[in-house]
């Protein structure tokens, strides 16, 4: 199949910066990292697509709104000159560049209400970069009856092939979502598990200040308050089987409101680690290796909890000589090589789509 180069840009639901990554893939077996770099949002524009994001929830459904026109604008900008901070590194010309997979930021997933909703000018990005660029790249599931989330285990399937199954692959973002992969290429089956980091987040910002645990440690001081925990616990939600996807608002820190600023820390951290403990329940046998990806496999208290919890030992990702910290931005640019060539990037097993899909709209310079 053919080769091409793809820039895969990812923004998640941490707000805690955007991710780029260049690979030369063919959508299917080939993949060969070329280059990757992380740019962190400040604290102004992380804040701006909080209030974006805000505002999404409160409508019915995706409308015009100034304040989230200007969030775009802000981030479409900001995509844009990380790309170019990219290829710049990778001694790369924009020419070379066949397609740019840009996700955008989530601002409201509501497939309960038949929409999802991601914010990025993909037209302006193309225009700015002469780079063809392919966005919007859960709309289309949704709007055939899917989920729109998770999307990755396509290229989770491509990393761990030829690996003895069954193997599981999470993803902690601001979300988690495990992918389990069996024997065969449709032995497919994905969802999210719960929230990730962005409980974790939330406290850390309204309790300390600091955007995030830094290495579990402010969680490794406290104690869990089994009682809070436990209420947590206690949602349906979690009981329901999959196909499921979760918006990052759908779980609030207010339950352990009360708790001291390190309790919290840690029993929003163990809550985390339960719920994927939770959702291995939901697989159709125990996986053999659980493989780590996200900035959450950085945290080592919920690490250690999630070992815990599940009783099976998580592996970062970097145990298969992949970069951890690429593996979204990378799978968006893998999806958006497959959407060129009209291939599937979400399935009945990942995202209750009645059959095999494709997906994203394509803007040429």
């Amino acid at each position: 199949m053919t080769k091409m180069l793809a820039v895969g840009l990812m923004s998640g639901t941490s707000l805690d910066g955007i991710d780029a990554a260049l690979i030369e893939t063919d959508g299917a077996g080939h993949i060969r990292p070329i280059a990757f770099r992380s740019d962190p949002y400040a604290a102004q524009a992380r804040e701006q697509l909080r209030e974006a994001a805000a505002l999404a929830l409160s409508f019915a459904a995706p409308r015009a709104s100034p304040k989230i026109a200007a969030a775009e604008a802000m981030l479409t900008e900001r995509h844009v000159a990380a790309v170019r901070q990219l290829l710049a590194a990778a001694r790369v010309e924009a020419g070379q560049v066949d397609v740019i997979g840009f996700h955008g930021q989530t601002i409201a997933h509501r497939p309960d209400r038949g929409w999802t909703w991601q914010i990025g000018d993909g037209a302006a990005m193309a225009r700015a970069l002469g780079i063809r660029v392919v966005n919007d790249l859960r709309s289309a599931d949704v709007a055939a009856g899917g989920q729109g989330a998770p999307l990755l285990p396509v290229y989770h399937r491509a990393l761990t092939a030829g690996m003895d199954g069954p193997v599981a692959v999470l993803n902690l973002g601001g979300v988690a979502n495990i992918t389990w992969l069996g024997a065969g290429e449709e032995d497919l089956i994905a969802f999210d598990t719960g929230p990730a980091n962005g409980l974790i987040d939330d406290w850390m910002l309204q309790e300390t200040g600091s955007p995030y645990d830094a290495h579990g440690a402010f969680a490794a001081r406290g104690t869990v308050d089994r009682t809070v925990l436990g209420a947590m616990l206690d949602n349906d939600w979690f009981d329901a089987p999959p196909p499921k996807s979760l918006d990052r608002a759908d779980f609030t820190i207010q339950p352990a409101r009360g708790l001291s600023a390190a309790d919290g820390a840690a029993t929003l951290t163990a809550f985390t680690a339960e719920t994927v403990a939770l959702a291995l329940r939901h697989l159709p046998a125990p996986p053999k290796r659980l493989i780590v990806a996200g900035g959450g496999r950085h945290n080592p208290t919920l690490m250690e909890m999630i070992a815990v919890a599940t009783k099976i030992n998580p592996e970062p990702i970097e145990a298969l000589g992949w970069n951890g910290d690429a593996t979204e931005a990378e799978g968006f640019a893998y999806m958006a090589v497959r959407s060129l060539k009209g291939q599937a990037i979400s399935f009945p097993g990942t995202t209750g789509v009645a059959e095999p899909l494709t997906g994203g709209v394509t803007h040429h310079p």
